[in-house]
């Protein structure tokens, strides 16, 4: 069964690297898991072992035949073929932190993937991914300058790298090292402010953008402020850059700003 580079296949061998993966997501034995990509089912044994039940999202068609047929006595898996990016986790009965994912995905699609199920209204509890190793110190803004997906990632949950895995641990070996990286605390009460009043989310990520629109200019000149004192109210210098305010900060400037 070789790998597809075509669909960024890139399958784990380590089980002492599952293992990492079953502890960041605390699986217990009445979780519900996504598990997406399962390739030939290294991590799928594992949670198998942990989980109540584990839904398998692949698109390979040889791979969905060679899972099933591989899991065939094990009646806590169904294995779903179909693109994660076109799945509808309502079809598998799934409702809001009622599921986790945990899943060694594909790299292209990690930035679809995150925003996919952390704008859902079905959204999980707890999300671990491996993922391409910058990538994942991209959403922590490990060098402490923050960028449009992590301030995205950092809106509906709280990201941690758990682990560096070298390439050596894939097969094919990958051109990249990855990074567990865990996404817990997954809501959306970021948006909401006091009682009923409510950041709208698509005017909060329309004004990211519009700060991240030139990285070298500064934020009032990119959002268009005149009026600088909703800057100092939120604790942000005049000659502060988008890659310097973090989350809260971008918060409180779509409540108090008109841009």
């Amino acid at each position: 069964m070789r790998a597809k580079k075509s669909l960024g296949q890139n399958f784990l061998t380590s089980k002492a690297i599952v293992n990492e993966i079953i502890q960041a997501g605390a699986v217990e034995s009445d979780d519900v898991i996504l598990e997406v990509g399962p390739g030939k089912g290294i991590l799928t044994k594992a949670l198998l072992e942990k989980a109540g039940r584990v839904i398998a999202v692949e698109k390979d068609e040889h791979l969905t035949e060679f899972l099933q047929k591989k899991f065939a006595d094990r009646e806590k898996l169904e294995v779903v073929r179909a693109d994660i990016l076109k799945f509808n986790p309502r079809n598998c009965e799934l409702k809001t932190k009622s599921y986790k994912i945990i899943a060694n995905i594909p790299y292209y699609i990690t930035s679809h993937l995150l925003r996919k199920f952390l704008e859902s209204d079905c959204r999980p509890s707890r999300m671990v991914l491996m993922v391409q190793k910058e990538v994942a110190e991209r959403i922590v803004a490990r060098n402490g300058k923050e960028s449009i997906l992590s301030i995205s990632v950092k809106a509906y949950g709280s990201p941690r790298i758990i682990k560096r895995v070298p390439a050596k641990y894939f097969s094919p070996k990958p051109k990249v090292d990855s990074a567990i990286l865990l996404i817990d605390n997954i809501s959306k009460d970021f948006f909401s402010l006091c009682g009923a009043k409510k950041i709208n989310e698509e005017k909060f990520f329309t004004a990211v953008k519009k700060g991240f629109s030139s990285k070298r200019k500064l934020i009032k000149n990119n959002l268009q402020i005149s009026d600088t004192q909703c800057l100092t109210k939120c604790g942000i210098g005049e000659k502060a850059r988008a890659e310097e305010l973090n989350v809260e900060q971008w918060k409180c400037l779509v409540e108090g700003a008109s841009f």
